[in-house]
């Protein structure tokens, strides 16, 4: 079962730290968001294999947009 990653809050996607099929660690930063004139990395809640990468650098997201799925 895939684990969706989703913004925590709205905001500017600075970095993709991952790539499609990418092996990812629980707490490993797998994107980085600006909001409020703050980064904030936003890490992998789970170990797995990154599927369906969602949004690319420089993307506005609103609160809750999937970034990706974990499985």
């Amino acid at each position: 079962v895939a684990t969706k990653v989703s913004a925590p809050m709205p905001g500017t996607i600075l970095g993709v730290n991952v790539k499609e099929g990418d092996v990812v660690k629980a707490g490993q930063p797998i994107f980085v968001l600006e909001a409020m004139k703050m980064e904030s990395d936003i890490t992998a809640p789970v170990n797995g294999t990154v599927r369906g990468i969602a949004v690319s650098k420089g993307a506005s997201v609103e609160a809750g947009k999937l970034l990706c799925s974990i499985e």
